[in-house]
């Protein structure tokens, strides 16, 4: 395998041996990895780049990690996993909104970071085929239907009563899944495992995060959802008759 045809990573963290030591690690796991330290670079390296996933610290000069996300994200289709100082809840939830794909939290365990690194690239990797299938199939497009509610995999769009509603790509791979299963129960075992490619260890709250987002946005009842159920201890029902 050549080096061009490794998995490229930027990692844009201003800690220099913190940098040293991730570039390192990844590289002898056969990556290549472009390094910067500053925000205002990092946004102007993914551009010309394109990166198959991007390491992205929280807080950097030149410009706040949270920023670089917010104006890479509307062109950058590829995994972005922030790196935070702050075991606080309100970073998550501002990254997860910002449009990265996981957040990890300082300090870095090599091997967490790697399974994390792996899981969404092979779960990019499993989007990028569907997609392709549904170019190639003979069909306009690959969509369900629910009354006045329309989820459609080629354009990755979704309406209800008529209205396009935004939806990050994290947001509509949840949505995608849960529909598919409609009127099944979907467990987060098996949410974790299927868009973050890795067991889910009790602890995880990503997904919870993202079906908040999701019921807010497609007019669920916050208190009481009744559109996406929650099954407590067990995970998530997508409701077939309710839209």
């Amino acid at each position: 395998m050549t080096s061009q045809s490794l998995p490229h990573i930027l990692l844009v963290e201003d800690d220099i041996p913190l940098s040293e030591w991730i570039a390192d690690y990844l590289i002898a796991r056969d990556f290549r990895v472009t390094t910067t330290g500053r925000g205002d670079d990092a946004v102007e390296l993914i551009r010309q780049l394109n990166p198959d996933l991007v390491l992205l610290d929280g807080m950097l000069p030149g410009m706040d990690g949270l920023d670089v996300c917010k104006a890479v994200r509307p062109s950058f289709e590829n995994p972005i996993i922030m790196l935070t100082a702050r075991d606080e809840e309100i970073d998550e939830v501002l990254g997860l909104e910002m449009g990265a794909d996981d957040y990890i939290t300082k300090p870095v365990r090599a091997r967490a970071l790697l399974a994390r690194i792996r899981g969404l690239l092979r779960k990019n990797e499993q989007i990028s085929e569907i997609q392709h299938a549904v170019q190639q199939s003979s069909k306009p497009s690959q969509r369900l239907q629910f009354n006045r509610l329309t989820i459609n995999l080629q354009s990755r769009s979704v309406s209800l009563d008529g209205d396009l509603i935004n939806l990050s790509s994290n947001e509509f791979d949840v949505l995608w899944l849960l529909a598919n299963k409609a009127g099944e129960l979907v467990t987060r075992d098996e949410l974790v495992s299927d868009l973050r490619g890795f067991d889910y260890d009790g602890f995880d709250r990503s997904i919870d995060l993202r079906i908040s987002r999701l019921r807010k946005k497609l007019k669920d009842n916050s208190s009481e959802p009744y559109r996406i159920k929650t099954i407590w201890g067990k995970g998530y029902l997508f409701a077939k008759d309710v839209w």
